[in-house]
């Protein structure tokens, strides 16, 4: 609304079933029939693309559009990179603006994360583009059916099945996620060469791609985190590009506090990005390790918030999806491990986590929550994995805390999304500290 109000256009309709003001019209009142005598509609992202109300408008002839395509034909692809990927998106996007920011260009980060590009709202710079060198933008599935072109560089970290009630099948939800490449204004596609699915699906990721880490014959490559320094895998690379500075030293990584090989393929991707994007420093690794200085990493992401009794507590509340719940497991290899885990049904299939929990040598106990936590329960105990059906995260804490030893892990990864019981992510987290911070309150935890 701020964008149309600069714009000096006053709606026809605002349709909001979920807005209490008069002036708003609701879908079964007169919404539809508003919207359908329109020539264009501006689309929320969370609306499916596939939902009948959207099909009905374009059959209409309506034109239904998002607010991504529309700010990226105005402003141009050539200094744009768009991130996307079913995890990692945020903290990539984060490290990439972190450091072309250190490396000396005015930087916006936003899209799906954060402040939305086209907002004239202060602080967010002019509709052109004039205020800034280079546009971070996370996008999402959803935003990536909406666009028309493509920023001059994409990021793809990661491609595992999600969103299906959105995108109506996985089939949709990979050509949707991926339609962000090679549309008019793509100039290189940079991929994870850690995912072997993005790999089997290469020919989407156009053009290019170049894979960071590189890909190599026989499979994947392997980042091994050690701590304070990782270990990309060499080896004869695939058909596509593999350049692989700053992949070949990434030691630089360290200087931005984050856990997890995982995370270590994101910063390298991100880096990469400002190469391709011209961003003086961003092939240097002694450069990116100046620049990385003083990051702060995400909220929600591998976030220790506790330390008691020799336990550690962990929130990852943003891991609403298996991938991002395995990988972050990955991180206490040979810690004794409570994961928390299920939330929003979105028909996941959880078997990986369970085949993946299964192969764990330090001892592993699931506490499962609503609303999918028996589906999770079942999942990782037929694959011989323990597991504990909770009413909540309050309960799960409790049980936990009485069966992790010192040297453990508690970690809040739900492989689920929020919605039910939270209304995001954050509030889940929020929600995790509290019972966390309640043991202290507790005299049999004393």
């Amino acid at each position: 609304m701020r964008k149309l109000d600069s714009l000096g256009i006053a709606p026809a309709a605002v349709v909001d079933d979920s807005s209490p003001r008069p002036e708003v019209l609701k879908s079964a009142t007169g919404g539809l029939e508003a919207l359908a005598a329109c020539e264009v509609v501006v689309k929320s992202p969370g609306i499916s693309r596939y939902s009948d109300e959207v099909r009905d408008l374009e059959a209409a002839g309506v034109a239904v559009v998002g607010g991504l395509g529309l700010w990226l034909e105005e402003v141009g692809s050539e200094r744009v990179v768009g991130v996307t990927g079913t995890k990692g998106k945020s903290t990539t996007v984060s490290v990439a603006g972190h450091l072309a920011r250190r490396l000396g260009m005015r930087c916006f980060i936003g899209g799906n994360l954060g402040q939305v590009p086209w907002d004239p709202a202060p602080g967010a710079g002019t509709s052109s583009g004039g205020s800034f060198d280079l546009w971070v933008i996370e996008v999402s599935s959803y935003q990536a059916t909406d666009l028309w072109s493509s920023p001059a560089v994409v990021a793809v970290t990661s491609l595992h099945p999600d969103h299906l009630d959105w995108h109506r099948s996985v089939e949709n939800y990979y050509r949707d996620k991926l339609s962000l490449c090679g549309r008019p204004g793509a100039r290189l596609t940079v991929a994870n060469g850690a995912d072997e699915r993005l790999q089997q699906m290469s020919r989407l990721l156009r053009p290019g791609p170049r894979w960071v880490p590189p890909a190599i014959d026989g499979g994947t490559s392997t980042v091994t985190s050690t701590g304070t320094s990782t270990v990309t895998s060499t080896g004869t690379s695939t058909g596509t590009s593999t350049v692989t500075s700053p992949g070949a030293n990434s030691d630089w990584t360290a200087a931005l506090g984050l856990r997890g090989a995982h995370n270590v393929s994101n910063a390298l991707i991100a880096a990469a990005c400002l190469e391709e994007m011209g961003v003086a420093g961003a092939s240097d690794p002694k450069a990116l390790g100046a620049a990385a200085q003083g990051f702060h990493p995400l909220p929600h992401r591998l976030e220790t918030v506790a330390l008691f009794r020799g336990v550690e507590y962990v929130d990852d509340s943003l891991s609403t999806n298996v991938l991002p719940t395995i990988a972050a497991v990955d991180v206490f290899a040979g810690r004794p491990l409570a994961l928390l885990a299920g939330g929003y049904d979105r028909g996941i299939d959880y078997s990986p986590l369970g085949e993946h929990l299964a192969r764990r040598a330090a001892p592993t106990l699931v506490l499962t929550l609503p609303q999918d936590g028996e589906r999770v329960r079942q999942a990782v105990v037929e694959k011989g994995c323990e597991a504990i059906a909770c009413a909540g995260i309050g309960e799960a804490v409790e049980k936990a805390a009485g069966w992790a030893p010192a040297g453990g892990v508690v970690l809040l990864s739900p492989a689920a999304a929020s919605y039910g019981l939270y209304s995001n992510y954050k509030e889940r987290g929020d929600a995790f500290k509290e019972a966390v911070e309640a043991l202290g309150d507790d005299p049999a935890h004393k």
